[in-house]
């Protein structure tokens, strides 16, 4: 047997083996294409997060889509869990049933020898049990996190990689939790930067923002302990980063939970239906944005 006839069969088994068929480009269907994509931006503000819960669980009642979610601190907390089984359901079921134990890992020795009193291993394995999904980019409903790279002052947007990771650097409270290492950086709550991260959202090609603001109230005369002192100059200085930046909202909702403490979770109910009620005053403002939007489409396309 030459050496020629087994060469060329080997050769063209090496070269079918390379050839993969080439991927179709995704497309937009008709119906999707003259839809508007809407985003949810969901700023921060601790236990007043809560409030969030009912804005989804009224959106959803409505039927409002949601394609993009955008949060930063606790905002990014309940957005990812939405984003992960997009059920507002089971995500009221999740916040009625969590307890400020088992997310805040405080300690006497973290506060003495490290950069905060709580670690925040605690909250990232929370969102690890609720949210199974690893990576952002593997969740139901595009999502980022928004943080703050505590070394050089910018701001950082986490769209990729661990849910739990992020969930918990964009909620890191400086002196409250530990700056967390991640992506090659050190981050903090993206609250310093952009509370109520509107700017985000457009990067990311939403065509409608529907903002909710959960800040606005910084007014606190319980102010005891030093947690307190580090959660209000926090508030302060978030009220003030997002009293510009959540005007370039289409939609921005404002539930009223501005008098309920950073930390306290006795009032979840109360939050929740604060959400429900200030979303559903927003309802007709937002269905009037939908379909302003496809009515320009629809004259565009003709």
């Amino acid at each position: 047997m030459n050496i020629r006839s087994l060469v060329l069969p080997l050769c063209t088994v090496l070269l079918l083996a390379s050839c993969t068929p080439a991927k179709s480009p995704v497309t937009l269907t008709a119906e999707e294409s003259s839809k508007p994509k809407v985003a949810l931006v969901l700023g921060g503000g601790s236990a007043r997060g809560f409030a969030h819960v009912g804005v989804i669980r009224a959106l959803e009642q409505e039927k409002i889509p949601v394609d993009l979610v955008v949060g930063t601190s606790v905002g990014s907390l309940i957005g990812a869990i939405y984003a992960h089984d997009r059920n507002s359901f089971e995500l009221e079921w999740t916040a009625f049933a969590l307890e400020k134990d088992e997310i805040f890992d405080y300690g006497l020795l973290n506060a003495f020898t490290g950069m905060g009193a709580a670690k925040g291993e605690r909250l990232e394995a929370f969102i690890k049990g609720k949210v199974p999904t690893e990576n952002i980019e593997d969740l139901k409903i595009p999502f980022a996190a928004v943080a703050t790279d505590l070394n050089r002052g910018t701001k950082v947007v986490l769209d990729t990689g661990s849910v739990g990771r992020a969930v918990r650097a964009s909620s890191a409270i400086p002196g409250v939790f530990q700056p967390v290492e991640h992506q090659g950086k050190l981050l903090v709550d993206g609250g310093l930067i952009d509370n109520v991260p509107v700017s985000v959202a457009r990067d990311k090609g939403a065509d409608i923002v529907v903002a909710v603001d959960i800040g606005k109230q910084v007014s606190n005369f319980n102010i005891v302990d030093i947690i307190d002192v580090m959660l209000q100059s926090i508030t302060i200085m978030n009220a003030e980063n997002a009293k510009f930046r959540k005007r370039e909202a289409d939609i921005l909702i404002e539930p009223k939970v501005g008098d309920v403490g950073m930390l306290d979770f006795t009032q979840k109910k109360r939050c929740m239906q604060a959400g429900i009620e200030a979303t559903q005053k927003m309802i007709p403002e937002i269905k009037a944005a939908i379909a302003a939007w496809e009515r320009k489409k629809r004259e565009q396309s003709r």
